[in-house]
């Protein structure tokens, strides 16, 4: 059985630090959410995408790395490295090999600003510890289209230049503490923590 459309998204985005955050945060999603969380923490564009491998172990929901074209279901889709990871206006991912943003591809940028254009005020963008002010502009980009935009608190992060790049872009951005990003998305996706 095909999975519904999802009417709701989460976009996380981080880098250095960002991983252990997002391990246990995505513990807390439901086995069966009803909204796509989509994960891209930077990493090496040669490398081999073991994000997909850890987190499926921690996380109840199914977790993999979304094709091309592919419709986004309910489920946590982690960005593959080497390619900037978008969403479609037909709610679509697609892949793209334009050039790095802030050094990286993927990009969390290009993620936040696709997702704000497909999903408007139902998309929830959420940046985390990192060492590049990448997210900024996206977060930008979802709170302007009435998305919502939460932030790890940066004296929480183990490098704290990326949330404070994305309070300054967005002031009425939720500042989270890790501790507490568990229970939330459980919340936003549709379960208890």
């Amino acid at each position: 059985m095909v999975p519904p459309p999802v009417t709701r998204l989460v976009v996380i985005g981080g880098s250095a630090g960002a991983l252990p955050v997002v391990r246990d945060a995505l513990a807390a999603v439901p086995g069966e959410p009803c909204c796509a969380v989509v994960v891209l923490v930077h990493s090496h564009p040669d490398a081999r995408s073991i994000l997909t491998t850890i987190l499926a172990r921690e996380c109840r929901a199914k977790v993999g790395e979304p094709l091309d074209k592919q419709p986004i279901t309910p489920g946590v889709w982690i960005a593959p490295p080497g390619y900037h990871l978008l969403v479609t206006p037909e709610r679509e991912f697609g892949y793209s090999v334009d050039e790095p943003v802030h050094h990286s591809r993927p990009s969390i940028d290009v993620l936040f600003e696709s997702a704000a254009e497909a999903f408007g005020d139902a998309a929830l963008g959420v940046v985390l510890s990192g060492a590049s002010p990448d997210g900024a502009a996206g977060a930008r980009a979802i709170a302007e289209r009435g998305g919502r935009v939460w932030v790890q608190a940066p004296e929480t992060a183990e490098v704290d230049m990326m949330p404070r790049a994305a309070l300054s872009a967005v002031r009425a951005a939720r500042v989270v503490d890790p501790r507490a990003l568990g229970a939330a998305l459980a919340q936003e996706c549709g379960g208890p923590p």
